[in-house]
């Protein structure tokens, strides 16, 4: 292959990557403005969001290393020896880090390639998001959940956000400290938490 013919297929794949990313990312900002999502190009799936009540905290679920993450929700082809990934090759992040007390729906958006959860629970005063110890099953205790978001295209409970999909729940939350995070095995250890203050 020719020198120029090199660089115009270089060219051709970056261009189709920043389109397909553009594509996925128009659907992340629409709801990140209150916006209804359509997740219609992303991973196949298209959920219609409710009219969701209360202060509306967009959450956005993220995975590095795209399909290369393995099987098992991403414990897979981890680097450091336990099959677990390292921290910060996997984000959870919010559009605000603080609401007011009442009525809070949490809109989990999946910009991942694997699936992924949203589980809110209380923080005690010293503690710091991010500290939960973590079981044998690579996951955090969630006894004192007050709340998750894991059915694809539903709200509450169910067996996780697929790629490209959203869920949501709709909590009464007092003032306090609290810690949303994805619970899946080994997604907490990974970097899925970010603390939200109430007021």
């Amino acid at each position: 292959m020719s020198r120029n013919t090199l660089i115009a297929t270089a060219i051709a794949g970056a261009v189709a990557t920043i389109v397909g990313l553009t594509g996925m990312s128009v659907g992340a900002v629409s709801a990140m403005n209150g916006g209804t999502p359509d997740f219609g190009t992303a991973g196949g799936s298209s959920c219609t969001t409710p009219q969701l009540a209360g202060t509306v905290v967009n959450v956005s679920l993220r995975n590095m290393g795209g399909s290369m993450m393995g099987g098992n929700n991403g414990m897979m082809g981890g680097n450091n020896g336990n099959g677990i990934m390292p921290r910060g090759a996997m984000n959870l992040s919010l559009d605000r880090s603080s609401v007011s007390s009442g009525t809070v729906s949490f809109l989990a958006i999946n910009d991942g390639s694997i699936s992924h959860e949203l589980v809110i629970l209380p923080l005690a005063a010293s503690q710091v998001a991010g500290s939960r110890s973590i079981s044998g099953e690579y996951r955090v205790d969630e006894t004192a959940s007050l709340g998750e978001a894991s059915a694809t295209c539903n709200a509450g409970e169910g067996a996780g956000i697929a790629p490209g999909s959203a869920g949501w729940v709709t909590l009464d939350l007092a003032p306090g400290r609290y810690e949303v995070v994805c619970n899946l095995p080994g997604h907490y250890a990974a970097g899925m938490y970010r603390e939200l203050i109430v007021t």
